[in-house]
């Protein structure tokens, strides 16, 4: 056997003795500029879904001047003026925000009779306690979900499902199903959704009015600023909730880039310029793998289901296995998206797609063709969304931004299929199943079916590709 010749080692020694040179030569400033810089970047991706609550809730205080143990509601069906990332423009949304720090916190949910809530309860970090509704813990009967903060010890009353909630704050993700697209079921829908009630458990034997606040004619910015105002949302989370064990790691790792628990967040100028450019590092890596980390869903397609199997397993336990805590998938999900199903596919399933058939990105000022084969597996309702792509959020100023199985004068071919197209200007003869685009900017599509069916999940029916049309 012959000794390797010491050629390709001095090599490498003389590259590694030049990194440290490269290394030593550097300033104190600098090294401690490129530290931040590391740290900014994975303070961000570890610290998404906890920023994007945040932004929701100061959605909520700035523009519909609510505050915690309130619900923010949508009147009508909601347009671009709702600016959360990828919400559905197809169902009323009610979001009540509490905060147990005073005590537990109730929310009824009303029997399904006259209309039905498909949602979710979850703790600031978005980690799910529980589904609501028939697809819930109260199977569509209605219940009264008691929310218990961290190390409750009082005794619990009987006739609740209880939730033992990691943080003191979170929301529930509401949606008053529409039984269909009319404005009379429409304003159903609404009427339904609130007779869902908030109120601390203290106060359970003669309940207050609940306080609702109307976002409908609000532009209800929750999109994510990929620059210093990251950390300024990130610290305002801090100093609110307490650190949970998991997460202990950063505290020191916060500390140097400025988000320190009990001290201002006051960046210098100089500061900011480092976090600005953390942030759009840290934003390129995330659109990397928001390209990358989903695989298909149906062989040889491009929609695919917008979540991982790490980060579904770990947020519907809580994270109960301690070998495995997913940031990446889960910092990649809620730098798009908002909410975490306990149960994911029993309520609703999603499928995202951000290119066309020929694998190329959606350009605004193209026209593009969607074909919904019949007998849709759903026993709610299917829509198709668009969104800006580089907000994920609904694309600003259209006239609507869906069109769902339930949108009024959808048109149906003849074998019961249903074609939507997307464009800047609808196609001669299919406004009513155009979703507008716009010329200037590229998109993405999210698919959703509510009340999802067995042909989905075995894949006899499929959801081709969308089609650009020449």
């Amino acid at each position: 056997m012959s000794m390797p010749s010491g050629k390709p080692e001095a090599k490498s020694t003389s590259a590694a003795k030049a990194a440290v040179q490269k290394l030593q030569d550097l300033s104190a400033r600098e090294l401690n500029q490129r530290m931040i810089e590391r740290r900014a970047i994975e303070a961000i991706i570890w610290g998404m879904p906890a920023v994007n609550f945040e932004l929701m809730y100061q959605a909520m205080v700035r523009e519909a001047k609510g505050s915690f143990n309130q619900i923010v509601y949508w009147s009508r069906l909601p347009d671009w003026k709702n600016q959360t990332l990828t919400p559905n423009a197809d169902v009323i949304y009610l979001m009540p925000f509490f905060d147990t720090k005073d005590g537990p916190i109730v929310i009824e949910i009303p029997p399904a009779d006259d209309g039905v809530i498909n949602g979710t309860i979850m703790d600031s970090w978005q980690t799910p306690l529980e589904d609501v509704g028939p697809a819930g813990a109260d199977k569509g009967k209605g219940g009264k979900y008691l929310i218990v903060p961290p190390d409750y010890r009082s005794n619990l009353p009987a006739g609740y499902i209880v939730l033992a909630s990691s943080t003191h704050q979170g929301y529930a993700l509401l949606r008053s199903i529409l039984k269909s697209g009319s404005d009379a079921d429409i304003a159903k829908a609404v009427s339904y959704g609130r007779r869902v009630k908030l109120y601390p458990l203290a106060q359970a034997a003669k309940p207050p009015e609940t306080t609702f606040r109307d976002a409908a004619d609000l532009v209800y910015d929750a999109t994510i600023p990929y620059d210093w105002r990251f950390f300024q949302a990130l610290d305002r989370f801090v100093e609110r909730e307490l650190w949970l064990t998991r997460d202990k790691v950063m505290i020191d790792l916060l500390k140097s880039i400025g988000v320190d628990k009990g001290k201002p967040f006051n960046p210098d100028d100089s500061m900011k310029l480092v976090l600005n450019d953390a942030a759009a590092e840290a934003r390129a890596v995330l659109d990397m793998k928001y390209e990358t980390l989903f695989p298909p869903y149906f062989e040889n397609a491009r929609w695919a289901l917008p979540a991982v199997t790490d980060y579904i397993e770990s947020a519907s336990t809580a994270y109960a296995d301690p070998d495995v805590y997913p940031l990446d998938s889960r910092g990649a999900l809620f730098s798009f998206a908002f909410f975490t199903a306990k149960h994911l596919g029993q309520g609703q399933f999603y499928l995202m797609t951000i290119k066309d058939k020929d694998g190329e990105a959606f350009h605004g000022g193209d026209t593009y063709r969607l074909v919904v084969p019949r007998n849709a597996p759903v026993n709610q309702y299917w829509s198709a969304t668009a969104y800006d792509r580089s907000t994920h959020a609904l694309i600003r100023g259209l006239s609507r931004s869906s069109r769902s199985s339930q949108s009024p004068g959808l048109l149906k071919n003849a074998d019961g299929s249903v074609e939507i197209y997307f464009a800047p200007k609808a196609p001669p003869g299919k406004e009513t199943n155009w979703v507008p685009t716009s010329a200037s900017g590229i998109f993405e599509v999210l698919f959703r079916f509510y009340g999802p069916e067995k042909p989905l999940f075995d894949k006899t029916w499929v959801l081709p590709d969308i089609e650009k049309l020449k």
